[in-house]
C-alpha cells in the first residue's frame, strides 16, 4: 500500500514537473509566438492562415522539442527624429521631433509586427521607424511652406501621421504621438521673418521705453515736487517742533518756580475748601448743638406752658367742681352725719339700757358668774397692779428656792380673791341703783 502512495506522489510530482516544462502563460504587455508542430491560426483569429500561434493574456501548453515560443513586446516606445530636409520655398531644413509608438493590439497587427520585427533589437527597430518617419517627414516639409510649419504644427503632425498610417498598419505599429520640437536652418531665412517682427517689436518696445521713461521723468519730478514739498513741509513741521522743543525747554527752566506757585496756589485753594468745609462743618455743629437743642427747649417750653396752662384750667375747673362738689357733700354728710350722730345715740342709749338690763338679770340670777367675767376681763390690770408692789423692792430674798418664788406668786395672785366678795357687793349694789333710773326712750331724728 505504501509503494502505491509513493509511486502515485511520485507520478504526480512528475506530471507537475512535466506541467511547468510545457505551460506558457503571456504577460498583460506581450504576445507569445508559438510556432512549430501543430501551430498554426485559426480564421476567428486573423482573415489569413498563419504558420504560427498568437497567444494573448492567457497560458498556452507548449510542446517541447516540438513547438518554439517566442515573446513580442506590446508595451509603448520612443523614436528621437532627426531630418534635414527641404521646404516647398527651396529652404533647407533641421527638423527634430520624437514620436511614441507601439504594436497594435488586434491579431492581425501583432501578427504583422511579429513578421518583421520578431527576434530584432530595439536598435533596429528603433532604425526602421527612423527610417520610416524621415521618408514621410520630408514628404510632408517638401509641400510645406517655412511659414505654414511655422504658424501651424499641429497641421503639419497631422500630415505626417496621416501619411504614415499606411506603411505604420503595414508594420502592425500604431503611433501614439508625434511632437515637432524644432525647426531651424542654416540660411537664417526663420530668423529673418521674425525680424520685421522683431523690429515691430523692437519699435513697439522703445516707443513704450520712451513712453516709461517719459512718465518715469514725469513722474519723477512730481516726486521731486512732492520730495521738495515734503522737505518744506519738514522743515517746517522740524521748526514748529523746535518752536515746542524751546518752548518745553523754557517751560522746564520755569518749572520750578511755576510749580512751587501752582503748588501753593493748590494749598491755598486746599485751605479755602477746608476752611469752607470747616464753616460747613462748625454751622452743623452749632445746628446740632444750639440751635436744635434750643427750638427742642422751646418747643418743651412751649408744650410744658401749654401743659400747665391746661392744667391750671383743669385746676380751676376741678376746684370749681369740688367745691361745688364738696359743698353738697358736706351739706349730705352733714345730714348724714346728723341722722347717724342721732342713730347712733339712740343704738347707744338703746344699747346701755340693754345692757343694764342684762347685765341686772343676770345679778340676779348668777352674781358670781357676772363678777368673775368682770374680773377676767380687769385680771391683767389687777395682775399688773399686784406686780407694781415689788418695784420698789430693791433686793429680795426668797427662801425655800423655786418653790418660794412659786408661792409668793401664788399669794400675791390670790389677794385678788379676798376682794372677791367685795366686788360682788359692789356690783349688786350697783345693779341696785341702775334699777332704779327711769328707762330711755328713743331719740327722735332732729335732722328730718
Amino acid at each position: 500500500m505504501l509503494t502505491y502512495l509513493i509511486g502515485g506522489a511520485v507520478a504526480l510530482v512528475v506530471l507537475l514537473i512535466i506541467f511547468r516544462m510545457v505551460w506558457r502563460v503571456a504577460e498583460p504587455n506581450e504576445a507569445l509566438i508559438i510556432s512549430g508542430l501543430g501551430a498554426h491560426s485559426s480564421n476567428e483569429q486573423v482573415n489569413e492562415t498563419l504558420g504560427f500561434k498568437i497567444v494573448v493574456g492567457r497560458g498556452t501548453a507548449v510542446l517541447p522539442g516540438f513547438q518554439t515560443v517566442r515573446r513580442l513586446p506590446l508595451d509603448i516606445r520612443a523614436t528621437p527624429l532627426t531630418v534635414t530636409c527641404v521646404s516647398s520655398q527651396g529652404i533647407p531644413l533641421h527638423i527634430k521631433g520624437v514620436t511614441a509608438y507601439k504594436v497594435g493590439d488586434d491579431y492581425g497587427s501583432i501578427a504583422n509586427a511579429a513578421r518583421r520585427f520578431l527576434e530584432q533589437s530595439d536598435e533596429q527597430v528603433m532604425g526602421t521607424i527612423h527610417e520610416l518617419f524621415a521618408g514621410h517627414l520630408r514628404a510632408i516639409v517638401g509641400s510645406t511652406t517655412v511659414e505654414e510649419m511655422l504658424h501651424d504644427r499641429e497641421t503639419l503632425t497631422t500630415n505626417i501621421r496621416g501619411s504614415l498610417a499606411g506603411d505604420m498598419e503595414k508594420l502592425g505599429l500604431v503611433v501614439d504621438s508625434l511632437q515637432i520640437q524644432e525647426i531651424d536652418d542654416e540660411s537664417g531665412y526663420i530668423r529673418n521673418l521674425g525680424r520685421p517682427q522683431a523690429a515691430a517689436v523692437e519699435a513697439a518696445a522703445r516707443i513704450a521705453q520712451a513712453e516709461r521713461d517719459k512718465e518715469a521723468t514725469e513722474r519723477e519730478q512730481v516726486a521731486a515736487a512732492a520730495k521738495a514739498a515734503a522737505v518744506r513741509q519738514s522743515s517746517i513741521a522740524q521748526a514748529g517742533y523746535q518752536a515746542e522743543v524751546d518752548q518745553a525747554n523754557s517751560k522746564a527752566s520755569q518749572s520750578g518756580p511755576l510749580a512751587e506757585a501752582l503748588a501753593r496756589q493748590e494749598v491755598v485753594v486746599a485751605e479755602t475748601e477746608t476752611a469752607k468745609l470747616n464753616a460747613s462743618l462748625a454751622e452743623k455743629q452749632l445746628e446740632s448743638s444750639v440751635l436744635k437743642p434750643a427750638d427742642a427747649e422751646a418747643y418743651r417750653q412751649r408744650t410744658l406752658a401749654g401743659a400747665a396752662r391746661d392744667a391750671q384750667i383743669a385746676a380751676a375747673e376741678a376746684n370749681a367742681r369740688e367745691v361745688t362738689l364738696r359743698g353738697e357733700a358736706q351739706a349730705k354728710a352733714t345730714e348724714l352725719t346728723g341722722k347717724a350722730e342721732a342713730a347712733a345715740v339712740q343704738a347707744k342709749a338703746m344699747a346701755e339700757a340693754a345692757g343694764i338690763k342684762a347685765r341686772a338679770e343676770a345679778l340676779a340670777t348668777n352674781t358670781d358668774a357676772v363678777v368673775a367675767q368682770q374680773l377676767a376681763e380687769a385680771y391683767p390690770q389687777i395682775v399688773a397692779a399686784a406686780a407694781s408692789s415689788f418695784e420698789k423692792v430693791g433686793n429680795m430674798v426668797v427662801l425655800n428656792g423655786a418653790q418660794g418664788i412659786e408661792d409668793t406668786l401664788v399669794k400675791t395672785i390670790t389677794m385678788g380673791g379676798s376682794g372677791f366678795a367685795l366686788a360682788k357687793q359692789l356690783i349688786e349694789s350697783l345693779s341696785s341703783k341702775e334699777d332704779a333710773k327711769p328707762t330711755l326712750e328713743p331719740v327722735p331724728d332732729q335732722t328730718a
